[in-house]
């Protein structure tokens, strides 16, 4: 089973975080704006300067390739990038399969240009993008925050299932009703530091 070290790290405006992570574990992580939260995910994906140790599944992160560790340890961001004018682009290779129409998404959607998807359509197609690449841990930023209520549930059944067949989650939430359905451990950053939510101080 999978297993995410994260050793006294540190960055820009957080630190030291120390957590260990499981295959088959949805950690939620919430806090108010400003602690830290999305900065500390771009730390563990090495996509921002950070002091400390990252390990996934005892190997090093500083042992392989950013990009080969990045395809291992997934990021999805509040916003996420888009690099060609038509959906297809970014999907190289892959046809519409089960889990686009488990998102809701008919058989054309590939044929789609980004510029004319919702907010919404695109949050759901970059956790498609994501998952296409089977990594080991994920790193979620508040992957359900411009979608209603019918596709919110698409979603936390997906990653649940995503979960339960090994992957890590490391998600971040502000909506305590959803992180009471879907975390198997809820801490609060607050102040660049991370603590077990029963410690009793509020998200």
């Amino acid at each position: 089973m999978s297993q995410l070290r994260i050793e006294n790290l540190r960055g820009i405006g957080f630190g030291p975080v120390d957590l260990s992570l499981a295959g088959s574990e949805c950690l939620c992580l919430s806090g108010p704006s400003g602690a830290g939260k999305s900065r500390l995910l771009r730390a563990i994906a090495d996509l921002d300067p950070h002091e400390g140790q990252l390990a996934l599944d005892g190997i090093s992160s500083a042992a392989v390739s950013p990009t080969d560790w990045r395809r291992r340890v997934g990021l999805l961001p509040a916003e996420s990038g888009w690099w060609s004018e038509r959906v297809a682009d970014h999907f190289p290779g892959t046809a519409p399969g089960e889990a686009f129409e488990r998102l809701g998404f008919a058989a054309d959607i590939l044929e789609q240009a980004v510029e004319h998807l919702s907010s919404g359509e695109r949050q759901r197609l970059a956790l498609l993008r994501l998952l296409a690449n089977r990594p080991q841990a994920l790193l979620l930023d508040e992957p359900t925050a411009n979608l209603d209520p019918a596709n919110t549930e698409r979603v936390e059944a997906l990653l649940a299932e995503t979960c339960r067949r090994g992957a890590i989650l490391l998600w971040v939430s502000h909506d305590l009703n959803q992180i009471a359905r879907v975390a198997d451990q809820h801490w609060v950053m607050k102040n660049g530091r991370v603590h077990p939510a029963d410690q009793g101080q509020a998200a």
